[in-house]
This record gives C-alpha cells, sequence and structure tokens, in this order.
C-alpha cells in the first residue's frame, strides 16, 4: 500500500473551522494527477481522446464534465488501469504509472452501479478489499468499524445490501473505495442514478468526505449544475479534446468557446457581425463592452448572462439600453424567468421574486445591460 495513513485518523478530526483548517491538519499527503499527450481510439473512426494534456492537483476536487461520448469516462478508465492509451504517459503523485496495472494502482473508483456484493452484509462489502489484501482480521474489523462511523453507516453493518435504499448503496461504494486508503479516489457519475433531493444530500457529503481528507477526487458528470456545486476545477470535453479547464465561476461566467457557453447552460449567445472600438454590432443591436474584460481574439459570438440583465429599473447612463416584448413568463419559485423579444431576437433574463413586480406576457420593459456583464465568446 502507498500511503501508510488510513481514513479513520482523518474521520476523528472534528470538522470546525474553514475548509483551509482541515486541510492543513490532513495527515494524509494527496497525489497529482498529471496526463500527456493522452490519445485513445476506438476502431478506425472513434477518437475518444485527441492529445489531451492535463494536470490535477493534490487534495482537489477536479470534475470531468461533458455530453455522452466526449471521451470523459475513457479518460477515468485510463486513471484506473481500465484501458490503455494508444499514446501518452500518466503520472500520479510524480511516477509514471502509465503502464502499471490497475491492481498495484493506488486508485480506487466509485461506478454509477455501485458494483457491490448482493448477497453479503455491508461489512463484507466494506471487508472485501482489506481481505484480498491479506490484512488481519482485527485489522479489518478496525477499518469497517471506524468508515462506517465515518460514514453514517453504523446501523447498517450488518444488513444485506439489498435489503437497503439506493443512497445507502451509494454510500457504501463510497465508503468501500475509501477503506482502502487509495491516493485518488475516481467518480465515475456516481449520483446520477438518485432522486434529485437524494443527489443533493450526497453532493453536500461527498464535499465533505473529500475536504476531511484532503484526498484528490476525480469525477466525472454531464450535469453541469453538479459539476459546479461541487468541484475546485472543471475540465469541459468535446470531441475527445479539453475545451476549457477552470473554476466554476470561470468555466460559467468567461466561456472558452461557444461549444462551452451552450454546454454551459447560455441560451443568449448571439453572433457579432462587426465592432470597433468597445462597440459591437449583434442581432439585438449595438452594444458597448468593456474592453479591459475582453479577450482580442473572441469575436464570435456575444453572451448575455441573464442574471444579469435589469428590467424597467433606471438605467445608468453608461450602460447599454434595449427594448423589449415579454413572450413568455416561467415563474420558479423565488424567480422569475422571462423570454423577451428583442429585435427579433429572444433574450432570456433572471429576476429575483423577493418585492418585485411581475411583467406579464405582452408586457413592453426596458433592459439595462451593463457594459462588464458582456462576454466575446470564440466560435
Amino acid at each position: 500500500m502507498n500511503n501508510p495513513t488510513a481514513v479513520p485518523a482523518a474521520a476523528a478530526r472534528e470538522s470546525a473551522g474553514s475548509h483551509d483548517e482541515v486541510r492543513e491538519k490532513a495527515p494524509r499527503k494527496a497525489s497529482s494527477i498529471e496526463l500527456k499527450g493522452m490519445r485513445k481510439r476506438f476502431g478506425k473512426d472513434t477518437v475518444a481522446l485527441d492529445g489531451v494534456d492535463l494536470t490535477i492537483e493534490a487534495g482537489e476536487f477536479f470534475t470531468l464534465l461533458g455530453p455522452s461520448g466526449c471521451g470523459k469516462t475513457t479518460l477515468l478508465r485510463i486513471l484506473a488501469g481500465l484501458e490503455e492509451p494508444d499514446d501518452g504517459s500518466l503520472l500520479i503523485g510524480g511516477t509514471d504509472i502509465t503502464d502499471i496495472p490497475p491492481h498495484r494502482r493506488s486508485v480506487n473508483t466509485v461506478f454509477q452501479s455501485y458494483a457491490l456484493f448482493p448477497h453479503l452484509s455491508v461489512r463484507d462489502n466494506l471487508a472485501f478489499g482489506l481481505r484480498m489484501r491479506g490484512e488481519s482480521v482485527a485489522e479489518r474489523e478496525r477499518k469497517v468499524a471506524e468508515v462506517a462511523e465515518f460514514i453514517h453507516l453504523g446501523p447498517l453493518v450488518e444488513r444485506r445490501v439489498d435489503q437497503l435504499s439506493g443512497g445507502q448503496r451509494q454510500r457504501i461504494a463510497l465508503a468501500r473505495a475509501l477503506i482502502c486508503e487509495p491516493d485518488v479516489l475516481l467518480l465515475d457519475e456516481p449520483l446520477s442514478a438518485l432522486d434529485a433531493g437524494l443527489r443533493g444530500q450526497l453532493q453536500v457529503e461527498l464535499q465533505r468526505i473529500q475536504k476531511r481528507l484532503s484526498m484528490t477526487f476525480v469525477f466525472v458528470t454531464h450535469d453541469q449544475d453538479e459539476a459546479m456545486v461541487m468541484s475546485d476545477r472543471i475540465a469541459v470535453l468535446d470531441g475527445g479534446i479539453i475545451q476549457q479547464v477552470g473554476t466554476p465561476s470561470e468555466v460559467y461566467e468567461h466561456p472558452t468557446n461557444a461549444f462551452v457557453a451552450r454546454f454551459m447552460g447560455h441560451d443568449n449567445l448571439f453572433a457579432i457581425h462587426g465592432s470597433q472600438d468597445d462597440w459591437v454590432d449583434t442581432e439585438l443591436g449595438r452594444l458597448r463592452l468593456d474592453m479591459s474584460e475582453q479577450r482580442p481574439d473572441q469575436d464570435g459570438w456575444l453572451l448575455i448572462r441573464p442574471e444579469t440583465l435589469e428590467l424597467d429599473v433606471e438605467i445608468p447612463a453608461d450602460s447599454n439600453r434595449l427594448e423589449g416584448v415579454v413572450k413568455e413568463r416561467l415563474y420558479r419559485g423565488s424567480r422569475v424567468e422571462y423570454r423577451l423579444d428583442v429585435n427579433g431576437q429572444t433574450l432570456m433574463a433572471v429576476a429575483s421574486n423577493l418585492g418585485q413586480r411581475l411583467h406579464g406576457v405582452g408586457d413592453r420593459v426596458t433592459i439595462g445591460v451593463c457594459p462588464e456583464d458582456l462576454v466575446r465568446v470564440a466560435n
């Protein structure tokens, strides 16, 4: 075993203080991951990974995000040793493990399907990996008890897995992966089969566990909201190529290109037909940008985030002003979404429902757009 530090040592710490304080106290030495020129092809025509270069920092909650077939699961399987790359190298903790078989890597995986033994008890499922490594009965019992307490499974350890709910089984799968104390934990869409309420609970639980253990987590999902809630950084993939790597706010607020913008849920993308100084011409009309926030090569599209728009308020002189008509109104409790017709184009706006007058379909509205909230996006 590469890392002698036990999970229970981290579990014993109380979670008082900030995440940063918890990281400083953690005895575990997390491992970084580096992929260089990673390529993988299936057959003649399917390119799963096309020269991926990526560095994941030690102790980071890192998410691979993208649509089905983008290469994220292939990348995860290469990290686990379940797929061999056609070209490139993989380093974990600075050591090249490209040719190391799965069972010799200090890497564990939590699968969407749980991959548990349904006929065994929770205790036996948790102890399975330890038994395969030849650990003593006493050591197995100690570790099972401690990780079960850490993951809040104590009352369930004697029950059979097939008697438990989906959420309980997912926690068992996570505990079984953690009990062998890997340097890196891989999570392959582990929450996608759960209902929305339970997914939210386990998102919080996963964050809590990762921060307290200061372990490197690599998480795969196609859900943008899930990625933004849980991640330190996100890599967005498409066609086997990393389109952007950044923090959740960077990827959402400043997408690198139109694909990333659309995948992150942005509908307000408008083609730029020309520009001069800090002005751009779009289907909405001529708009002024804050050029200090723009990259000069990003001139294909203009992104307007719907939450940045102001409706029927006093618009400052240095802001852009548009006129529109409400086409649709979607009431979502704490917020209201509007689809507005502006010069024949549909513009999405989101407004708080707290103390605000609701606009009705057919109402004419004035729209304020601050220059610093407009983002140029490459094709």
